[in-house]
């Protein structure tokens, strides 16, 4: 066995009784010997310092008055002229309560939804069983948006949908849930639920499956049933992953995702359906207002920004560990 000598000193380590083992290896040191790992890192620091960091510059043009020809540096300069002419638009209160009662109703049926699914599945005792339901549970995840619209469309639609045809045939009339304004919102939710409930149980799944078992063997042994096992061991288990979920849920808060609701709305639903998502749209994309349409967009990331830090540090408060 090699004595102590033979180690090179910038491998050396020192420990006193007590201590914890601390290496007297340098940065540089640390980066040459694992260079194959940091190589790996490569890829995704690109991914990021090129399609999220870079465009990250654009936000600029929201305090000019952009034109394509002059470009950002040779654009005007016009302050906070833009943000004051979208908080005075009459369709700014519109588009904020549109945006806020489906950034609510996303958290009140959406974020438990995942976390209810995924208690049900760790449930079951039959593997077979379990791994089947999870299959068709993520298939939904996988296709597009477009796929689900058009899905909707037929299951919904006053020209021979099958809903309508249930309706049709116990009360005698139709309903046109497709571009009612009162439907338009369960009909967003109930897509985003069927769409994404089964692939948001994989995180929670996998949180669960770090429970300790002694834990259910105690709490059994203590008369607990499967309810309390529940509240007091598997709930308590995964409470700061759902913590953290919920930080991040909320720094896209007002984020409703353009292409579902670009889809689902028409001019008998905009009224309910226009969100800051397709607000930019139209009048950066259709409209050339491009400065116009950054400062909304800068917006919401403001509003995300101090969402999280607000969640994160209640978190704390509250004795979790939040995201940072």
């Amino acid at each position: 066995m090699a004595s102590l000598k033979t180690v090179k000193p910038e491998y050396q380590a020192s420990q006193l009784p007590g201590e914890k083992l601390v290496s007297n290896i340098t940065w540089m040191q640390r980066l040459k010997r694992d260079r194959w790992l940091y190589l790996l890192l490569v890829p995704g620091l690109l991914y990021f310092l090129i399609f999220k960091y870079a465009p990250m510059w654009g936000v600029v043009i929201a305090f000019q008055d952009y034109s394509p020809f002059k470009g950002v540096f040779a654009s005007d300069w016009v302050g906070f002229e833009n943000f004051k002419d979208f908080f005075q638009n009459p369709d700014f209160f519109r588009l904020l309560k549109n945006t806020f009662i489906l950034a609510v109703l996303d958290l009140v049926f959406f974020f438990p939804a995942p976390i209810i699914l995924a208690l049900m599945l760790n449930e079951l005792r039959i593997n077979v069983y379990k791994r089947t339901v999870q299959t068709f549970i993520y298939v939904p995840h996988f296709m597009s948006w477009v796929i689900i619209a058009s899905i909707t469309y037929i299951f919904f639609t006053t020209s021979g949908g099958v809903v309508n045809e249930i309706v049709s045939f116990f009360t005698g009339k139709e309903i046109n849930f497709l571009s009612s304004p009162e439907w338009f919102r369960p009909l967003i939710m109930g897509q985003i639920i069927w769409k994404e409930t089964g692939w948001g149980t994989v995180i929670f799944l996998a949180a669960l499956a770090t429970v300790d078992q002694e834990q259910y063997e105690a709490a059994i042994v203590d008369g607990a049933g499967r309810f309390r096992r529940l509240w007091h061991v598997t709930l308590p288990a995964v409470r700061s992953t759902i913590i953290v979920l919920l930080i991040l849920r909320l720094g896209n808060f007002l984020d409703t995702g353009f292409q579902q609701i670009f889809l689902m709305s028409n001019s008998l639903n905009r009224s309910v359906a226009d969100v800051f998502d397709t607000y930019v749209y139209f009048v950066g994309i259709t409209q050339g207002a491009y400065s116009y349409s950054t400062a909304v967009g800068l917006f919401k990331s403001i509003v995300g920004i101090i969402l999280v830090l607000g969640a994160n540090k209640l978190a704390k408060k509250m004795g979790q560990e939040g995201i940072f």
